[in-house]
């Protein structure tokens, strides 16, 4: 019996004992805190509808068919006005001017519900809300009204091409989302060469950002969260940062600074204060994408092996948005996500909240015989017997304790 075969088994089983009657059955766990439709069981007061649109879009991007309730949950945290706030934990209450509504939560529920199909309603006021607050640079910032930056434009513009907007054509005075980006992207000159900021500082300079580099060259590239290994370039660590500024350029460049920074060690770092730099396995995640939708997929898939051996604590602590980055870093080079150095990131995923509707197929479970299934129900078929036996001792049991 493979493996497959005998955890279908022990699931056939596990339902059977728990339709049994036990002689002490346990005492029911306290009610969970947030909404059960809800991936993750960390406060979602500020990224709710970020990583349970990341869930979804990953899901998704596998195969998955969520939970029904989950997406619904995503759909009806939308305000009126097309906005998505972190988190409502009443979305029976209107929005006011009271409700922190922000870019990057809506652009990731505009991806996450354009990918699933069907909401086209819900997306296209969406859109209108993020157009309605683009500041006259042509990006985003976090919140409206807020000063452009790097990432906040770059998830924005993924958001528009997924529901098949194009950026170049979104403007405000004039400005499209690339023009931002354009003036976010550092010079030749210096180490950080070709990096992209996160936003000028108070005299206007601009300091590299990694992560807002990642984030900027999928901008610069038209791309959200979820891409495909792009044609192959020459190794972007030899290549030379060129001047120019067009969206193209800017995001080799960008490349360019990542696969630098990255080749060292295979990962990047976060400085953490009063102690060295550790490892940042989100932002390595995210760095692999943008490589791979570049091209560059040598380091990319150099990082992603990286990734396989180093990212298990960290995923396992930051539940479900953290899983999410690690499938797209892996859909983006063409790893088996199911065998992400030996563990299965949608299993995972698929724990952190709602059981989808559907789990999605391996190549496995094709290749598994009619033969193999007669087995295994003919199994749970004497496990069933077996199990209503049970439950006749223990029903006669408590019959015969009764005084």
């Amino acid at each position: 019996m493979n493996v497959r075969r005998s955890a279908a088994v022990l699931a056939a089983v596990a339902v059977i004992g728990a339709a049994t009657p036990a002689a002490a059955a346990p005492s029911p766990s306290p009610s969970q805190a947030f909404p059960s439709a809800l991936y993750g069981d960390k406060d979602p007061q500020y990224d709710g509808v970020w990583r349970q649109s990341l869930a979804l879009l990953a899901q998704h991007t596998v195969g998955v068919k969520p939970a029904a309730k989950s997406v619904e949950w995503l759909v009806r945290q939308q305000c009126a006005d097309g906005s998505f706030a972190p988190y409502r934990a009443d979305p029976t209450t209107a929005c006011d001017a009271k409700t922190m509504v922000d870019t990057n939560q809506t652009a990731a529920a505009i991806q996450a519900l354009t990918a699933l199909g069907g909401h086209d309603a819900v997306t296209g006021k969406a859109v209108t809300w993020l157009k309605s607050v683009q500041n006259k640079d042509g990006g985003w910032g976090y919140t409206p009204g807020g000063a452009s930056d790097t990432n906040s434009t770059s998830v924005v513009i993924g958001a528009l091409t997924a529901a098949g907007e194009k950026p170049q054509q979104v403007e405000k005075g004039g400005k499209s989302p690339y023009d931002a980006l354009l003036t976010l992207a550092l010079g030749c000159d210096g180490d950080d060469a070709g990096a992209f900021a996160f936003q000028p500082d108070k005299k206007g300079e601009l300091a590299a950002n990694a992560d807002a580099t990642a984030a900027g060259v999928l901008g610069a590239l038209g791309k959200g969260m979820v891409v495909k290994p792009g044609a192959k370039t020459e190794a972007a660590k030899g290549q030379a940062c060129e001047g120019g500024k067009t969206p193209e350029q800017v995001a080799a460049n960008g490349a360019g600074y990542l696969a630098k920074a990255l080749a060292k060690d295979g990962h990047l770092t976060s400085p953490a204060p009063g102690s060295d730099p550790q490892p940042d396995y989100g932002n390595t995640a995210d760095a692999v994408v943008a490589l791979a939708a570049h091209g560059d997929t040598g380091q990319a898939e150099k990082s992603l092996r990286w990734l396989e051996k180093n990212s298990a604590p960290w995923a396992a602590q930051n539940g479900p948005g953290a899983y999410a980055q690690l499938i797209f870093a892996a859909h983006a080079t063409g790893t088996n996500p199911r065998d992400f150095g030996g563990t299965d990131l949608v299993k995972q995923l698929n724990a952190t909240g709602p059981a989808p509707q559907t789990a999605g197929k391996t190549q496995e479970a094709d290749e598994e015989s009619d033969s193999d299934v007669f087995g295994v129900w003919w199994y749970v078929g004497v496990c069933l017997v077996a199990g209503v036996g049970i439950g006749f001792l223990f029903s006669g049991r408590r019959k015969r304790q009764q005084p």
